[in-house]
């Protein structure tokens, strides 16, 4: 079997296979992996997914990447492992569903990537006895998932940079009151800051004996199990395989971007509705051809989302034709026309975000957390301007108990506290301060050489 190689979006020369690019997280030259190749699932057997596991599906799509870099046999145990627990494609009304993604075990979307990857790089790393330093990024749920995911491993140890001011103080809890090999830093500064440190330590010569590898989704290893469950809500809602409407909360745009390659690997979708919070710039970037990154970020009730400059633009614009670098420079513009036709591009407010928990829930019974709010306003603003289409998906990323606040002031009920975040509150928190300059960090990595 040829195994699929990888390229920089930067345009470095080397290509790498699946197990590389993993364990580096970034190319040398600041630029992000993409797949030379995009498999294609047969149409025959996409409708044979509706009568398969998720882990199943999960083997189908992530496979073909793998090439014979993993064993069969292991590959099964992995996902076996990793999705352990339901994902449900709740109906709203009509054909309209929500697929929850929050049933992991940090309640969050991110432990669909995070748990494989966690157990994919901990089979390449025994392979030849090394061990690495994951450093990520994280703007809410992000830290949480690849904590726990890594968590306990003894060949892996893990920085995690979050926002102080920006995060939920049960986010927080759930990255600070792990310990072991896990290491939380809360950064005086925006989302964009702790992206901004974790790009410039990949590429300081003086840190290069860490090993560093990055768990955002920068890492390919994060982006390919996120097509995973475009596939698995489609053939639950559209066992026949007519195309669907997929609504996408985009913050990083690294779940979008699961979504796009699920379209290149035969995935039917009709449209795909790529649904920011008031950090509008890639709607502005849609609607004029020009882009332009917010600085800094706007703070909006979904805190995940709260991204000046999404890294994963770069991917985008690369599927698309066109070159953006690491710092959303534009050297070559992607193909727009193309870009419209399979994406609609909506902005959400704050006020839209609450208006839409509050009137999912009253009309329909159906509990939204502010992402996934952001993702269903999408949708309906969608439907409402292009014409009503069926079915349609919308992803909710989170847990609505991770914002207890909101939902309590909204629609006045405590939402129900899973398992998972029962006992938060009483453990122990233990993770250190820094400012959002490089040095504060590359002082602090330096203990770990």
């Amino acid at each position: 079997m040829n195994n699929i190689l990888f390229f920089s979006t930067n345009g470095h020369p080397e290509r790498v296979d699946f197990r590389r690019a993993l364990l580096m997280g970034q190319a040398p030259d600041k630029g992000l992996y993409m797949p030379e190749k995009i498999p294609c699932i047969p149409k025959s057997k996409i409708l044979e997914f509706s009568e398969m596991t998720y882990p199943k599906i999960a083997y189908e799509v992530i496979k073909p990447y793998l090439g014979d870099l993993v064993l069969d046999a292991e590959l099964r145990s992995m996902l076996q492992d990793a999705y352990n627990y339901d994902v449900p494609v709740e109906k709203v009304y009509d054909e309209k569903y929500v697929l929850r993604l929050d049933r992991g075990p940090t309640c969050s979307f991110k432990d669909f990537a995070a748990r494989l990857m966690a157990r994919l790089m901990q089979y390449f790393l025994k392979q030849v006895d090394e061990s690495i330093l994951i450093l990520t990024a994280t703007s809410g749920d992000t830290g949480s998932a690849v904590a726990h995911a890594f968590f306990g491993l003894d060949n892996i140890k893990i920085v995690v940079l979050f926002p102080e001011k920006e995060v939920t103080q049960r986010q927080r809890r759930q990255m600070t009151t792990l310990g072991k090999n896990v290491f939380p830093l809360a950064v005086d500064g925006k989302f964009d800051d702790c992206q901004a440190l974790v790009k410039q330590a990949f590429v300081d010569p003086d840190l290069v004996d860490l090993k560093l590898s990055s768990a955002n989704s920068i890492n390919i290893g994060r982006l390919l199990p996120q097509a995973v469950y475009y596939f698995y809500a489609h053939s639950r809602a559209s066992p026949d395989g007519k195309a669907a409407v997929f609504s996408v909360p985009c913050g990083n745009f690294g779940d979008l971007m699961g979504g796009l390659i699920a379209l290149r690997m035969g995935l039917p979708v009709h449209r795909f509705v790529a649904a920011t919070n008031e950090n509008d710039e890639f709607l502005k970037f849609m609607c004029t051809g020009i882009y332009k990154p917010i600085k800094p970020s706007k703070n909006c009730i979904s805190n995940a989302m709260n991204v000046g400059h999404p890294s994963n633009l770069a991917r985008l614009f690369s599927l698309y034709g066109g070159v953006m670098d690491e710092t959303g420079h534009v050297i070559k513009q992607p193909d727009m026309q193309s870009m419209r036709r399979e994406l609609y591009a909506v902005s959400i407010s704050d006020n839209e975000t609450r208006q839409t928990i509050k009137e999912v829930y009253l009309k329909h019974g159906a509990l939204l957390e502010p992402h996934g709010a952001v993702g269903y306003a999408g949708l309906m603003k969608y439907l409402t301007k292009c014409g009503d289409w069926s079915p349609c998906i919308s992803l909710e990323t989170a847990d609505p108990a991770k914002f207890p606040d909101e939902i309590v002031r909204l629609v006045g009920i405590n939402p129900p506290l899973p398992a998972a975040m029962a006992k938060l509150d009483e453990l122990e928190e233990n993770f250190q301060r820094i400012g959002a300059d490089y040095a504060s960090i590359k002082e602090y990595l330096r203990r770990f050489l």
